[in-house]
């Protein structure tokens, strides 16, 4: 029996997130985790967290936790404090981990891309960031900017390249035929 981990995942992620990069205010955060869950994907066929990403003008965007981060759930505390801060640019909403990171529920590939995303983006800025999503040929780049869908959803499947989608469309429903097969057994 498969048992869903992507709400203990979303939030362990953040705390990791929130302990390995300065600055971490909810634009950065968004990145962070579009990055992390298109890298994954791009390898795997599967995103870390589960969240879906809707193309705004500053970049991709999980709609759902920016909504929710308005006024978390009690699932955060303990784990995950978020403040309003002020900055020369006006309010931020920061975020800082209160517990140690638990990798429980990661694998060895989801630990070591999250090590990688947040050491590529340590130091970077939040304009940074979304410069960063900007690339042409990017997934948000696509939606956006080539088929001019603005707020729409972004197909995790934009992250691969066409021969790899249909590639991984066939792993895919492999996997479905043997998890149909063991549920028969």
């Amino acid at each position: 029996m498969h048992v869903d981990h992507s709400r203990e995942k979303l939030i362990q992620v953040v705390s990791f997130f929130a302990k390995s990069v300065r600055k971490l205010g909810k634009t950065k955060l968004c990145k962070l985790l579009y990055f992390a869950d298109f890298m994954h994907y791009k390898e795997t066929g599967r995103s870390i967290t589960g969240l879906q990403y809707n193309a705004w003008r500053m970049g991709p965007v999980p709609v759902s936790l920016y909504e929710e981060l308005k006024a978390p759930k009690q699932d955060w505390d303990g784990i995950v404090e978020f403040n309003e801060i002020q900055t020369i640019n006006g309010p931020m909403l920061s975020a800082r981990s209160l517990t140690p990171f638990d990798p429980a529920n990661f694998s060895r590939r989801e630990l070591r891309l999250m090590e990688q995303i947040a050491n590529e983006f340590r130091d970077a800025t939040a304009d940074e960031m979304i410069e960063k999503t900007h690339l042409e040929n990017s997934p948000w780049h696509k939606i956006w900017e080539q088929q001019g869908a603005k707020q729409q959803p972004i197909p995790y499947d934009l992250a691969l390249r066409a021969q790899d989608a249909d590639l991984m469309k066939g792993m895919i429903a492999d996997r479905m035929d043997v998890l149909k097969v063991i549920a028969a057994t």
